[in-house]
């Protein structure tokens, strides 16, 4: 796993980097590229990419999580990351499923703004979160998502979707991707 990155700039630049890349991708998908299968997920494109924007708004509820969840003793939180890992299996489901459906309401016509919505709001908070707050921390159910960490920091959760979007991207299949 990657050091931690606590520079709030550094982090800022990343959020920024998706965003552009993002809208890249929507313009540079063709009609007929929506509907493809992607490359090692049983997504289409355009559920892809709704779940790679599903990646930014997650992290907005981790970050709620894990100001509550984050100043309970260790063992309740390994207690907690624990009862999350057990549920691993219906999570995929509803995760696999729950981009099926998101991407038709947030379709490729949709999903920019949203985007930009979501990345706003976390440029906001990434501004103004006290110094001390990167350093807090708590322990994640790691069989959810291969860039979660046992224990992670905010610092770690507002740099976990760069990783979980660049991870997807390589798997998109647009024509003038190739």
């Amino acid at each position: 796993m990657p050091e931690p990155v606590t520079d709030r700039s550094v982090l800022a630049a990343d959020l920024e980097r998706a965003r552009a890349d993002f809208h890249t991708l929507l313009a540079m998908a063709g009609e007929d590229d929506w509907g493809k299968a992607t490359a090692g997920t049983r997504w289409s494109n355009e559920q892809l990419l709704f779940h790679m924007l599903f990646g930014y708004m997650v992290v907005r509820r981790l970050r709620t999580v894990l100001r509550v969840i984050g100043r309970l003793p260790d063992r309740v939180q390994r207690g907690f990351a624990a009862v999350l890992t057990a549920a691993t299996a219906p999570f995929d489901v509803i995760n696999y499923y729950g981009s099926c459906w998101a991407a038709r309401v947030y379709n490729r016509h949709r999903m920019g703004a949203k985007l930009d919505r979501v990345i706003g709001s976390l440029q906001h908070s990434l501004a103004h979160e006290r110094d001390t707050a990167f350093q807090r921390g708590m322990h994640y159910p790691t069989r959810w998502d291969p860039y979660f960490a046992d224990y992670m920091t905010l610092a770690d959760i507002y740099a976990y979707p760069g990783r979980h979007y660049d991870h997807h991207r390589r798997q998109l299949t647009f024509t003038r991707m190739r």
